[in-house]
């Protein structure tokens, strides 16, 4: 089958940072699925562990994180699927990812695939939504249906993740969205998404929000340069608030939350898959909320650009635009 990996970590411009490659069929197991992928999309985590992580024991590393395609096997133990249906998913950081014609993956983080929208576009949601999901209810426990009154601030709103926590926060809560960005398309982005406020990241995120009427925020979703803001997000934050954040600072004083008895949530995606926890089923549930969301029309695809087919040359295209820091929503690419 065709796949696109590689052996060494690299930084872009290195040799063979990506290549087309060939690899050998796949057979479903247990409660693996084997899918037939047809469209994925490329997130920051791509970038990270391409930069850091080689394949082991002489072997290509085949990243890719979000993928949508057709279940063509099933392993004997599977539950929720048969062949023939349409699934999408975010994958087991630990396994082989969706930058290959075939791909296993376990039922419990798959979900159907909303029927309403085409590959590419369904594509560009599982990762992110599950992330924005699982920050806003899992971690920092917004009130589905309730909030008024009370704001959340989301930090770095522009990009994949925010898109979509944007709207998630907007259409199950009634809580105030100050979302955060700098340039004007982002702004206007955001506020197209549902955000009620869009102030700049780069000025006084506390004046500003004192500017909009509130005296402070009961969350904080920061999603980007955490170390950059934590001064003005605990400035932000009422006293007793929830901090939950989805990035790597490289310097974080943790003191800074003692005097207001804040409570910090960190978010990672993939802890449920990688150490297979006792609730690891909760993935396949939340993209089959987030299907009926969008087939009902709640929610709205977040694909800004679409790069072509699935080879090493748009791939390496994608991990430059997201490497800049100037990409907004999700980059998708289909087919082989």
């Amino acid at each position: 089958m065709k796949a696109v990996g590689y052996k060494q970590a690299h930084t872009l411009g290195g040799d063979d940072v990506l290549q087309d490659i060939e690899l050998p069929q796949l057979t479903a197991k247990g409660q693996d699925l084997l899918v037939a992928v047809q469209a994925i999309s490329v997130n920051p985590v791509d970038t990270k562990i391409r930069s850091r992580v080689g394949g082991e024991n002489g072997q290509y590393k085949i990243l890719g994180w979000d993928a949508v395609g057709t279940v063509l096997q099933v392993g004997d133990q599977v539950s929720a699927f048969n062949v023939g249906d349409r699934v999408w998913y975010a994958g087991d950081v630990s396994r082989p990812g969706s930058n290959a014609e075939q791909q296993l993956v376990d039922e419990r983080i798959v979900g159907l695939a909303p029927n309403n929208l085409p590959d590419a576009a369904a594509a560009a949601l599982p990762l992110t939504a599950l992330t924005a999901w699982e920050l806003l209810f899992d971690r920092l426990g917004l009130p589905i249906g309730a909030g008024q009154g009370k704001a959340l601030l989301v930090v770095g709103a522009a990009g994949g993740v925010g898109s979509i926590l944007v709207q998630l926060a907007r259409q199950l809560t009634d809580v105030t969205i100050i979302a955060t960005a700098g340039r004007p398309e982002s702004k206007a982005w955001l506020t197209s998404l549902g955000a009620h406020h869009v102030i700049d990241h780069h000025g006084s995120l506390s004046q500003q929000i004192q500017a909009v009427g509130f005296a402070g925020v009961h969350w904080v979703a920061s999603l980007n340069n955490t170390d950059e803001h934590i001064e003005q997000i605990v400035e932000s934050l009422l006293p007793q608030g929830h901090l939950g954040l989805i990035d790597d600072p490289h310097v974080f004083d943790i003191k800074l939350l003692k005097r207001k008895s804040l409570a910090l949530h960190w978010e990672f995606m993939y802890t449920r898959s990688l150490f297979k926890t006792e609730d690891m089923v909760r993935q396949q549930q939340i993209l089959n909320e987030v299907a009926k969301l969008v087939e009902a029309g709640t929610l709205k695809t977040t694909v800004s650009e679409h790069f072509g087919v699935i080879n090493a040359t748009n791939l390496l295209r994608a991990h430059a635009l997201l490497e800049s820091h100037q990409a907004r929503g999700k980059i998708v690419l289909e087919g082989f």
